[in-house]
């Protein structure tokens, strides 16, 4: 017993060294680090963010940011996800950087073009590997989950589909309402599955004759008002939905289910690097990460749990949707469009 205690005084004593020995650099390190961004923030006093966020989240982060730094003025410049990044490629193209920092789900295409600058934020330790570019080029603000959703008026818990097969159950056909522009998740399916399983499936699925709607808002706002029983849409939105007493819940047994990675990152040529490099760090910082829980959305960073604990991205079966999906996503387009007559 005596060496029990001994022991357990001299493991204490241990970590109570290494803690006064490195934490206190580690958090100078922090300090400095963010004392020189703050004094070149304010000699630059701007900031551009483009990012393809709704306006219900991008507005209140860059809000609470620039309460927390009012030395900055700073223009949000919001737009969808392939409008901003025709903008993008359109103008680097002709020279033109207007932009010190870009959020969106597909900056990972902007990497190898060399429209982006890696950074290596201090916040980033709390991320995981998925959720972040492993050379800095990018760092996850939130996620979204595509997964099937139901109205419980109509379909029982027990009878809710649980897998991709239980869709082409004959009782389905023309009872699920899917997002016409899907791509994204037919080129995941094709990377997870391998191409001829995953084009043999969706020929089965078009022939249960979905119902088609844009935008995955609109298929939870149709599910919410009985208009489906079955609703493609993201788990965020119905996570909010239910909150308001909606009739709605979704699947967690999906395999996989897909998801797209909100990230930021720092342009190759920002007109106010500090600047852009204080907001990354705040986005991505406890801080801004549970701001962005608040909002119902799904944090990246790992240290900050959703609110409701089905939505804990450890107890899912995801699949980020690769680069090359992205890259070649109007072929996917195609192909999608040409199976489900679109």
């Amino acid at each position: 017993m005596v060496r029990t205690k001994r022991a357990y005084h001299i493991g204490i004593g241990v970590v109570a060294l290494f803690l006064s020995l490195f934490l206190p650099r580690a958090l100078q390190a922090q300090s400095t680090h963010q004392t020189r961004l703050i004094d070149g923030a304010k000699k630059e006093g701007r900031l551009v963010w483009y990012t393809s966020m709704a306006i219900d989240t991008s507005k209140p982060l860059l809000d609470a940011f620039l309460g927390e730094y009012p030395f900055i003025k700073a223009e949000l410049v919001r737009a969808g996800e392939e409008q901003l990044m025709n903008r993008i490629m359109n103008e680097t193209r002709a020279g033109k950087w207007s932009f010190d920092v870009m959020a969106g789900s597909a900056i990972s295409v902007l990497v190898d073009r060399h429209i982006l600058a890696p950074y290596l934020s201090p916040e980033r330790d709390a991320f995981v590997n998925d959720f972040k570019d492993p050379q800095g080029y990018w760092t996850g603000i939130f996620v979204n989950n595509l997964i099937l959703a139901y109205n419980i008026k109509f379909v029982a818990p027990k009878d809710a589909p649980k897998d991709y097969p239980d869709l082409l159950d004959p009782k389905w056909k023309g009872r699920i309402l899917m997002d016409s522009t899907d791509y994204d998740w037919f080129g995941t399916l094709i990377a997870a599955w391998g191409r001829e399983k995953a084009i043999a499936y969706m020929e089965r699925l078009a022939r249960q004759q979905p119902m088609w709607r844009r935008g995955h808002g609109l298929t939870a706002q149709l599910l919410g008002a009985g208009e489906t029983p079955l609703a493609w849409a993201y788990n965020f939105r119905i996570e909010r939905m239910k909150k308001d007493g909606a009739p709605v819940e979704w699947v967690d047994s999906f395999n996989p289910i897909m998801v797209t990675i909100n990230g930021i990152g720092l342009s190759a040529r920002p007109a106010n690097p500090d600047a852009a490099k204080l907001f990354i760090d705040f986005a991505i910082s406890k801080r801004g990460q549970e701001m962005i829980r608040e909002m119902r959305r799904i944090p990246a960073r790992s240290d900050v749990k959703p609110l409701a604990a089905k939505m804990d991205q450890s107890k899912l079966k995801l699949r980020p949707v690769p680069k090359e999906v992205y890259l070649h996503l109007e072929q996917y387009a195609q192909e999608f469009r040409k199976i489900f007559g679109l």
